[in-house]
C-alpha cells in the first residue's frame, strides 16, 4: 500500500497544474469549449481523472487558469512603464490581446465571461494593470483612472473579439468564399440599401472591402488615446 501511494504520488507530482492547463488550451484551440472535457483531458496526457482533480477542481476553474494563462502570455507586466511612450504600451498591450484572441477563438467569451462574472479572479486584474500603468503614465487624473483604462479595455477586448469573429467567417463563412470575396458581398449588398434609410452605410461600403483589421483596430484605439491625452 504504501509502494502504491508513493508511485501515485509521483505520478501526480510530475504531472503539473501547468502542464494541465497547457494541455486544456490546445483542447480549447482545437474543439472550442465543447472539445475540453476531463474525459478528452486524461487521454491528451495519458493519465487518470484523480491526478488532474488533484491540481483542478472543475471545468471552471480550468477555463480561468487557461485563460489567464493566455493572456499572461500575451501581456507582459514587465518591463516597466516608458515615461517617453505610453501610448506605445498601450498598442503593444493592445496588440498582444488582439493577437492572442486572434489565435484562440475560445478566447473572447471566456475574458467577457471573466470580466463580468469573476473580476476579483487573476484575469481582471492582470489586464487591467497592463492598461494601468500606461494609463497613469499618461498623467491622467487620478480620478479619471478607472474611467479611462475601462474605456480601453471594454474597446480592445470588444473590437478584437468582433474581429476574431469576422476572421473566423471570412474564413470559411461558407465553402468556397475566402475572405475577400466575403467582404466584398457584404460591401455590394450595403451599395444597394435605401439611399434615403441608410446613406452613411451605403457611403462607407467601399471602405469595408478595402480595410485591413489590423489597421482599423489601432486606428480606432488611437481616437481613444487622442481622447484620454486631450
Amino acid at each position: 500500500m504504501t509502494t502504491r501511494t508513493r508511485r501515485s504520488q509521483r505520478r501526480t507530482e510530475a504531472l503539473s497544474r501547468e502542464r494541465i492547463v497547457e494541455a486544456a488550451v490546445e483542447l480549447l484551440d482545437a474543439a472550442g469549449e465543447g472539445g475540453l472535457t476531463f474525459r478528452a483531458l486524461t487521454e491528451r496526457l495519458a493519465t487518470g481523472p484523480g491526478a488532474i482533480y488533484w491540481h483542478v477542481a472543475n471545468k471552471g476553474e480550468l477555463l480561468g487558469a487557461a485563460t489567464d494563462a493566455v493572456v499572461a502570455a500575451a501581456v507582459a507586466l514587465e518591463p516597466a512603464v516608458s515615461p517617453d511612450s505610453p501610448q506605445d504600451g498601450i498598442r503593444t498591450v493592445a496588440l498582444g490581446l488582439f493577437e492572442a484572441i486572434e489565435e484562440h477563438p475560445w478566447l473572447a467569451t471566456q475574458l467577457a465571461l471573466q470580466l463580468s462574472r469573476h473580476p476579483s479572479g487573476s484575469v481582471t486584474p492582470r489586464i487591467f494593470e497592463s492598461i494601468g500603468r500606461q494609463v497613469r503614465a499618461l498623467d491622467v487624473p487620478r480620478s479619471s483612472w478607472f474611467t479611462a483604462a475601462s474605456a480601453l479595455a471594454h474597446y480592445i477586448l470588444g473590437a478584437a473579439g468582433q474581429n476574431a469573429a469576422n476572421a473566423a467567417s471570412g474564413r470559411d463563412p461558407v465553402p468556397g468564399v475566402d475572405r475577400a470575396e466575403f467582404l466584398d458581398a457584404a460591401a455590394k449588398a450595403w451599395q444597394e440599401l435605401d439611399p434615403d434609410d441608410y446613406p452613411f452605410t451605403r457611403a462607407i461600403a467601399d471602405q469595408v472591402r478595402e480595410h485591413d483589421d489590423r489597421e482599423q483596430f489601432l486606428a480606432g484605439l488611437d481616437l481613444l488615446l487622442t481622447g484620454i491625452t486631450a
